[in-house]
């Protein structure tokens, strides 16, 4: 409250504001410094999301109804209480919002935790009792493949209820390394739910006695690459370009098939193959690649296929 009030600017320059009701004051205190902000954000007409954490949980609604299950004949489990103080912290917030002129357009709600079943737990009751946009995220969710597999776990049961507007992927970054991955993650927990496209996908074997040649691995690898590089270009210049699925597949097993599929795809030779790649577009064999360049010559078959497809 008091960085909006002091930096105007800043203030006005934001899209959206967040508030933590557990982290905003305490007692008179908290209602007053809990106003301000929403009406700072009601004379910069920005949006504010409502963000319940349960490392931060407001003590006093959590005692409240620790209280109140106390005194029942059969009082339920602790954990239950938890996940009920985080959906009223939530919908008690924003009713506060809106008597404060808030309009209930402009009102986010997130209730962000740590495990994965009491997430999917809160999220699945929050959605049931108010018809504000939810923003679903896994707080704290860990390092590495820890982090991306709980978040994704969490986030896709959600997504695929229908449950969620917005979501947020919080990975802990190696050290020196930045938060790029995060988006990444995001970007494809929602193109792997067909919700929303960002990049082509690439299919591509899986590691077998047939695919130990890191030739396959790089040139997979590779192409994943080069397609993400290029999105700002292709996103602006090819509209629909990520919906495209290229295959780079390593044997003559499912090669073939997988590469039938996608609209661009490559089946390359496996381990004691012979060293030759059938290319297919759009399900059709068009060229059998040889020799040294296989990989460039690949890259320009996926340049010109949507130069021809994608036009703007």
């Amino acid at each position: 409250h008091k960085l909006l009030a002091d930096h105007p600017d800043c203030a006005s320059a934001l899209a959206k504001y967040r508030i933590n009701p557990g982290n905003v004051g305490k007692g008179k205190k908290r209602d007053e410094q809990f106003a301000r902000m929403i009406d700072i954000a009601i004379a910069n007409d920005k949006p504010v999301r409502i963000g319940v954490n349960w490392g931060s949980l407001d003590p006093v609604l959590l005692a409240r109804l620790m209280d109140e299950n106390a005194r029942r004949d059969e009082p339920f489990e602790p954990v239950v209480i938890m996940h009920q103080a985080m959906v009223a912290s939530a919908l008690e917030s924003a009713a506060q919002a809106e008597r404060l002129g808030l309009g209930h357009d402009r009102i986010i709600l997130s209730c962000k935790m740590s495990g994965v079943q009491d997430l999917v737990s809160v999220y699945q009751d929050l959605a049931t009792k108010c018809d504000y946009p939810l923003h679903l995220g896994l707080t704290e969710a860990g390092m590495g493949s820890k982090g991306i597999v709980a978040s994704t776990a969490a986030l896709s049961i959600l997504l695929q209820e229908g449950i969620g507007d917005t979501i947020r992927i919080s990975l802990t970054p190696e050290p020196g390394g930045d938060r790029c991955q995060e988006v990444v993650v995001a970007q494809e927990i929602l193109q792997t739910l067909e919700i929303r496209g960002f990049t082509p996908a690439v299919v591509a074997c899986p590691g077998c006695g047939r695919t130990s040649s890191t030739y396959f691995q790089q040139l997979a690898q590779d192409i994943q690459a080069y397609l993400r590089q290029q999105m700002p270009t292709w996103r602006r210049e090819h509209p629909g370009v990520e919906n495209m699925t290229v295959a780079v597949m390593g044997c003559v097993v499912n090669g073939p098939g997988e590469s039938k599929h996608a609209n661009i795809g490559i089946s390359l030779p496996g381990t004691g193959e012979k060293p030759v790649a059938p290319v297919y577009v759009d399900g059709e064999k068009t060229v059998t690649l040889k020799g040294d360049h296989i990989a460039e010559e690949f890259q320009q078959i996926v340049n010109e296929y949507v130069r021809e497809n994608y036009r703007g």
